[in-house]
């Protein structure tokens, strides 16, 4: 499972990605790293991942990211986690452009939860990666029962030789700025927010998979992504911009569990406006530009077909005035 997760991995994007700690080589040691999960690599992962290509440069040896995939809470809690903002590839494309030259993905499963704070040290970061410099968030901590944090940091930087900066929080309007709060701010439909806290308009990327061809039968075909984790970042219905076709095209997307046909699986569905052609296989980037509504279950599909147009005909206008604009 874990290596299926980085199938749609490209090359192109120009960083690489070490799958687990068994793919270390001698050729990865000694670099510049930082540790984190870096959900949605926000502003804040920004100013550490910057400080990092700075270090790592003036060292002359790579910036590297240490990361886990799934999250420690989607192990420990499954049922509680908080959603993902960013899928592995999405998040590895914002790393890449972020100019990180490594990733180094590390499965989160029984033994890395096992594992005590001073082995991680030990079997990673020394034995693995050869640390030379190493950079944490304020709040950063690790191991099993999260023991480990600066202070114990600072007392194997000492023994093994290796230099340990830390980041202060980054804030903006007085506030931190944090997965929790682009989480916050996607859950109220506040997009503009969270593109502020993440510096970006909020995306998602994924392959078109098959569906149903509801959308098709009722006159309104849908590409569709599947969304792997079981909570969304964001639910409802959304004016977006979809790019990875021919130039970028404007569409209304649905996020959620399709309440009014079955209500389990959470999809991506995306109506690309005056588009007509097969988009099986191909990956696409879905930008969420507008909330329109939230899901609503209809009491038939001709109600539901009828709310579509609706909803079609506000993007319409939406992107009309843009235009004019």
């Amino acid at each position: 499972m874990f290596a299926l997760q980085f199938q749609d991995f490209p090359e192109h994007f120009g960083m690489e990605l070490i799958r687990g700690g068994h793919n270390l080589r001698a050729r990865h040691r000694e670099c510049a790293a930082t540790i984190g999960n870096f959900d949605g690599v926000h502003r804040g992962h920004s100013a550490v991942l910057q400080r990092l290509r700075v270090a790592a440069a003036e060292r002359g040896m790579p910036a590297v990211v240490v990361t886990f995939e799934p999250h420690p809470r989607e192990y420990f809690t499954p049922d509680t986690a908080p959603a993902r903002i960013t899928g592995v590839r999405d998040k590895l494309r914002a790393l890449a452009q972020a100019g990180v030259e490594r990733v180094l993905c590390l499965e989160f499963g029984p033994r890395l939860a096992a594992m005590e704070a001073e082995d991680f040290v030990r079997e990673i970061l020394l034995a693995g990666l050869g640390v030379r410099f190493l950079m944490i968030g304020d709040d950063f901590r690790f191991g099993r029962g999260r023991r480990g944090d600066y202070s114990l940091l600072t007392r194997a930087a000492v023994e093994h030789g290796f230099e340990l900066t830390r980041v202060p929080t980054v804030t903006l309007a007085g506030a931190r700025v944090s997965s929790t709060r682009v989480r916050q701010a996607l859950g109220a439909g506040d997009l503009e927010l969270a593109a502020h806290l993440l510096g970006r308009t909020y995306r998602i990327s994924g392959r078109v998979i098959r569906g149903d061809r509801l959308g098709r039968r009722l006159g309104w075909p849908t590409a569709n992504i599947r969304l792997h984790r079981a909570r969304p970042a964001l639910e409802g219905i959304f004016t977006v911009r979809v790019r990875g076709l021919d130039g970028v095209l404007p569409g209304v997307a649905s996020v959620g569990n399709r309440p009014s046909v079955d209500g389990r699986q959470m999809v991506l569905e995306v109506h690309l406006l005056d588009f007509e052609g097969d988009l099986y296989g191909q990956h696409i980037e879905v930008e969420f530009v507008r909330r329109l509504r939230d899901q609503i279950r209809f009491s038939s599909l001709e109600a539901l077909s009828e709310q579509i147009a609706r909803d079609v005909a506000v993007a319409r206008a939406y992107f009309r005035r843009r235009i004019a604009g």
